[in-house]
């Protein structure tokens, strides 16, 4: 009978440190350096700027009066209207945006139709300013074509007067919500797989089972994700408000526009950086709601 002996297998030296890899690293975060440069310009000092600014007096004294001006009914009324504002646009276009999306999907892959449809909602989701508002105006004014057709074909009078209106703001805000909405869900849609919908009717599922079980608690986040999206990105738009209203201040964005250009009561820098610093306050808010749902939908669909 032969005894077998095992033995231990040889301790392999520890490989020393590659040469150049402390470099290497100190040469990649080299590269950050503009990226957190670009951050902190726009970004951190920006905000630094009107944080500290809303606890100053005038005098450059420590002071709540900045902050308790918040609490008027003119300012509560503004972020009301904000928040109505960029709620309904965005659920408006989430709605919309999310069917378009959809449908894209369920055509054929890399079709015509969804490039081009793809390459338009890019355009239109970047289209604003003092650009919108001018469409807006020259097709439903009161000298529009819209208003002009229905004057002379239909003899109904309209002067386009609720353009100038928050309710005129989410028919126009509507107008980029959409487009957008498609850019940025389009890809949680792609990300359903068909077979998902073969397993399901296999197993006699039908499609509300699939829609309730399978594709709605995936697509879930990234809609509201992508919802709270479309909330900040109409809770900070001014340009194409600045261009339609320019008599009131119904919204926060114009508030801190004619605190900081009032001629007839000056010194409202500061009031105007409480206002941002309540707009910075909620947006903060949307957007960690926004990132946690992000990091799920990733989870689930990676």
């Amino acid at each position: 009978m032969t005894t077998t002996i095992d033995t231990p297998a040889p301790v392999s030296a520890p490989r020393p440190a590659r040469r150049g890899h402390g470099w290497r690293s100190a040469r990649s975060a080299i590269g950050t350096i503009p990226f957190f440069g670009y951050v902190a310009v726009f970004l951190i000092i920006p905000t630094a700027i009107v944080v500290i600014g809303a606890f100053r007096a005038p005098g450059g004294a420590f002071s709540w009066v900045n902050i308790k001006a918040l609490g008027t009914s003119t300012v509560i009324g503004a972020f009301v209207s904000s928040v109505v504002l960029s709620a309904v646009t965005a659920a408006i276009g989430a709605v919309f945006g999310g069917l378009l999306a959809y449908v894209l999907v369920t055509g054929r892959p890399g079709s015509i139709s969804r490039r081009i449809v793809t390459a338009v909602c890019s355009v239109l989701a970047q289209f604003g300013g003092v650009m919108l508002a001018f469409a807006f105006i020259a097709t439903l004014g009161q000298a529009g074509m819209i208003s002009n057709l229905l004057r002379d074909w239909l003899g109904v009078e309209t002067t386009g007067a609720y353009l100038y209106t928050v309710p005129g703001l989410i028919l126009v805000y509507t107008y980029f919500q959409i487009p957008l909405m498609v850019i940025v869900f389009l890809p949680a849609v792609d990300g359903i797989r068909a077979q998902w919908r073969e397993a399901t009717e296999t197993l006699g599922g039908s499609t509300w089972v699939y829609w309730r079980r399978v594709a709605g608690p995936l697509l879930a986040p990234a809609f509201l994700g992508s919802l709270l999206l479309l909330f900040a990105n109409a809770f900070s738009a001014y340009a194409t408000a600045a261009a339609l209203i320019t008599q009131s201040n119904p919204i926060v964005p114009l508030q801190i526009s004619g605190a900081i250009t009032n001629e007839v009561n000056v010194g409202h820098a500061d009031l105007a950086k409480s206002l941002a610093l309540g707009m910075v306050v909620i947006v903060a808010i949307v957007m960690w709601l926004y990132a946690l749902l992000q990091k799920r939908t990733a989870k689930w669909l990676g």
